[in-house]
């Protein structure tokens, strides 16, 4: 019988059907970070069980960590310190490995697990949080999870989940000129909604896809959960391969070869059916901005507000609600409107790709007065790299505050944020009401877009600002 790449993983890992019609899966990788793995792993200790597989569950502090140069276990968020230290001591006693504040690996967790070989093509891999979908990009099954579901899964790398339908969308055609994968991602949800993907694991396929590098790749399968997916996945291909070999937790020596040719077995069958089909044509696509509260109300840069009665994704009452919070009238341009701020970071655009793009706009130009910008790398290792390219100086030397890596300012935990009424220009994955601080306007965009409008001081087409 023919089969998907799903397909393929979830047979391979499906230990029993449970009562109920829910499947019993193995678990082949746990990851958590401070915020609310350390709570799993507190719950398991207080249960008095033990990690089942120490050796395949990792932990990282990103999410609520100071990211400003020299810092500590202080944040800025309140008990944001009781949360570091408790994970710290929680990791030591269950005996899992822990990027920790002044580990050379630290970093966003979606971000590191590509980058040391932790996420392999065919494995199973959760994560408290929604955009582990993000690691689906090297032809891993990655889902989020809740906290009780990661005890489960420590004490018994196992889980019982309900199995998802299949969608593939193929997307053909090429990419224009300063367009990327963000504006692709961008462009999807415009045209088919947060709720296109819900229920299913999306499969990626076609020509654009394949012709995006792997850190393309991540940033389009983070925002599947945006889209409503349960995870995404793109068939591991010799670019993944190569991007693999020699990481610190990928096979090696004769394992490397054993598992390269179990790789190459992982795509869908040709004639594997799919429960859904949708098909996108990348050659349209322009740079993208969000306009509303949710990343499905976007138009192309040099689009205009629609009217919240036009058809479109959402309801009427809510895209209403929508231009009253971004205070906005329909009709408006985007190009040419005033940002007070500019973030370059997060698990979506803070890859060293991201940042080479980001650069190649700010060489020799300053941010325009007035304009707060800053750039967090996704990882200690993305920024040693950066450093090491010069891209540090660009940043600083155009008026970007260079942070050390962690999510920083993607979400509001209630420590460090933006104003309330200020209007920034992201490179985020979500931008729903006080989504950055209260009252904060954030409009989503690529790194290359949110580079252009820091310096102009207004939102601004990336591809005007190419030399």
């Amino acid at each position: 019988m023919s089969r998907t790449i799903f397909d393929k993983i979830w047979d391979q890992h499906r230990i029993k059907q449970m009562p109920g019609g829910a499947d019993l899966i193995l678990i082949d990788r746990v990851l958590l970070h401070e915020r609310t793995g350390g709570v799993a792993l507190k719950s398991l200790i207080e249960r008095g069980r033990a990690v089942l597989a120490p050796e395949r569950a990792f932990a990282v502090m990103d999410h609520i960590v100071d990211t400003f140069p020299g810092r500590t276990d202080r944040t800025t968020m309140p008990t944001g310190t009781d949360f570091i230290r408790a994970t710290r001591e929680a990791a030591r006693i269950t005996g899992i490995r822990l990027f920790d504040l002044d580990d050379p690996a630290q970093g966003i967790v979606h971000v590191i697990s590509p980058e040391l070989g932790i996420v392999l093509p065919g494995t199973t891999l959760i994560c408290p949080d929604s955009h582990t979908c993000s690691q689906g990009a090297l032809g891993a099954l990655a889902w989020g999870i809740g906290s009780t579901e990661a005890e489960h899964a420590l004490a018994t790398s196992t889980l019982r989940v309900n199995r998802p339908k299949t969608m593939r969308v193929r997307i053909d055609g090429r990419l224009a000129s300063g367009v990327t994968a963000k504006d692709l991602a961008l462009a999807l949800l415009g045209r088919f909604g947060v709720g296109g993907g819900a229920g299913h694991v999306v499969e990626y396929a076609g020509s654009a896809v394949e012709a995006l590098d792997i850190e393309g790749r991540l940033t389009l399968c983070n925002m599947a959960t945006e889209f409503g997916a349960f995870s995404a996945i793109i068939a591991p291909d010799e670019a993944i391969f190569a991007y693999l070999e020699g990481r610190p937790f990928a096979p090696s020596g004769a394992c490397w070869g054993a598992a390269v040719r179990a790789w190459r077995e992982l795509s869908s069958d040709e004639d594997a059916a799919f429960d859904t089909e949708l098909a996108f044509d990348a050659a349209g696509v322009a740079p993208m901005v969000s306009w509303g509260t949710s990343p499905q109300l976007v138009v192309p840069i040099d689009g205009a507000v629609p009217d919240p009665t036009d058809p479109g994704p959402g309801s009427i009452e809510s895209r209403t609600r929508a231009l009253a919070y971004m205070d906005l009238a329909p009709g408006t341009k985007l190009a040419g409107l005033p940002v007070d701020a500019a973030f370059i970071g997060s698990c979506t655009n803070s890859r060293l790709s991201d940042l080479r793009r980001a650069a190649a706009i700010l060489e020799g130009r300053k941010v325009a007065p007035g304009v707060k910008a800053i750039c967090v790398p996704g990882s200690t290792r993305v920024k040693r790299q950066a450093e090491a390219e010069g891209l540090h100086e660009v940043f600083l030397e155009a008026g970007f505050e260079w942070r050390e890596s962690g999510c920083s300012m993607c979400f509001f935990a209630g420590g460090e944020s933006f104003g309330a009424h200020e209007r920034v220009i992201s490179s985020t994955n979500r931008n729903f009401e006080s989504r950055q601080g209260p009252g904060t306007r954030t409009h989503i965009a690529s790194p290359e877009t949110v580079a252009a409008s820091a310096v102009a001081g207004v939102i601004a087409d990336p591809r005007e600002a190419v030399r």
